[in-house]
């Protein structure tokens, strides 16, 4: 797959569907299975399993790399690692069913472990 372009907004996934919380992508990136599962994890570890987690991105870009000490051509290298490509606005996760106060320690920590700007939002409606 090619790397591709990043221009412009999120169009899709802006808005909080499934919780109450949400952590909002503020700038655009690459976020590799790695960090999501590192972010997943400090999410469900805070809560200690009293709310809900919904995983808004998925990483299916896959990214290729060369192995070290290996000279340039002989083709492109094998996949080293899945991508999601982020886009400012998307939400990346969602929680529901814990306190604001909860929510944010733990969507804050989350936003720790990503790549791109984080912001922490509410569901208005």
């Amino acid at each position: 797959m090619f790397k591709g372009q990043m221009p412009g907004y999120s169009l899709r996934s802006n808005n909080i569907d499934f919780g109450e919380f949400g952590l909002l992508a503020a700038s655009r990136g690459w976020v590799s299975a790695r960090q999501i599962e590192a972010a997943r994890k400090a999410l469900t570890h805070y809560t200690a399993k009293g709310g809900r987690v919904w995983i808004r991105i998925f990483p299916d870009k896959p990214v290729s790399k060369k192995p070290l000490d290996v000279r340039m051509g002989s083709g492109k290298g094998d996949v080293a690692e899945y991508v999601a490509v982020v886009r400012p606005g998307q939400i990346l996760f969602e929680m529901g069913g814990l306190t604001r106060d909860q929510a944010e320690q733990a969507i804050r920590r989350a936003g720790d472990k990503l790549p791109v700007a984080t912001r922490f939002i509410v569901r208005t409606r």
